[in-house]
C-alpha cells in the first residue's frame, strides 16, 4: 500500500486554526508562517577547481529546482587567503510553491535518509524562530544519483519564519511535521 505524502502547504493550512488557539492570537494573520528557505554551501576550498564548482552548482540546481547564485567576498582578508570579488559560496533562496515543494521533500524524504538520524535538536530553532539545519552529505536528496557523484559537499538550510520568538517557531515547525526532539539531549 502506497503512502501518500501531504504537502506541507496543506498541513500548514489545516493547522492554522489550532496554532491560533494555542498561541492565543486574536487574528489569524498573527500566527507565524514561513517566508523563505535559503540553501547555502561554501566553495572556498575548491574555488580553483572549476569541475568541482560546476558539480556543486548543478547539484544545487537539481535539489532546488532553480538556478543558484555565487556569493563573492566583500573584503580582502590576507589571513584567509581571499581577495575581494572571489567566489566563496553558492546559495539559493526559495519562496512560494518551490519553497513548499522543497520543504515537503526535505521533511518526508531527505531527513529520514540521513544516517543515524534521530531528529533535529531544539537548538536548531534560533531565538527569532528560524530553523537552521546543517546537512553533511548532499546525496540524501532524491534528486542526486549517488553513483554519479564525484564530489560530496555539505549544505546549510535556513527556514526563515515570521515567528516572534523561539517558542512560536518551535510550535510552527512541530505543526508542520519537522522531526524536532523533545529536548537537546
Amino acid at each position: 500500500m502506497k503512502k501518500i505524502v501531504k504537502s506541507l502547504k496543506e498541513v500548514y493550512a489545516n493547522s492554522t486554526k489550532k496554532m491560533q488557539k494555542d498561541l492565543n492570537k486574536a487574528n489569524i494573520m498573527q500566527i507565524p508562517r514561513i517566508e523563505k528557505v535559503v540553501i547555502n554551501t561554501g566553495i572556498g576550498r575548491i574555488t580553483k577547481e572549476s569541475e568541482k564548482v560546476a558539480e556543486v552548482y548543478d547539484s544545487l540546481t537539481a535539489i532546488c529546482g532553480q538556478a543558484p547564485i555565487k556569493t563573492k567576498v566583500q573584503k580582502s582578508i590576507a589571513g584567509f587567503k581571499v581577495r575581494e570579488g572571489q567566489d566563496v559560496g553558492i546559495k539559493v533562496t526559495l519562496r512560494g510553491l518551490k519553497m513548499w515543494d522543497f520543504l515537503t521533500r526535505l521533511v518526508n524524504i531527505s531527513l529520514p535518509r540521513i544516517r543515524d538520524f534521530r531528529g533535529l535538536k531544539i537548538s536548531t530553532v534560533d531565538s527569532n524562530g528560524n530553523l537552521n539545519i546543517g546537512i553533511v552529505d548532499h546525496t540524501v536528496f532524491p534528486e542526486i544519483i549517488a553513483e554519479k557523484v564525484k564530489y560530496i559537499f555539505g549544505l546549510q538550510i535556513t527556514v526563515v519564519s515570521t515567528a516572534e520568538n523561539k517558542e512560536e517557531g518551535e510550535l510552527l515547525f512541530r505543526e508542520l511535521g519537522f522531526p524536532l526532539k523533545k529536548s537537546d539531549k
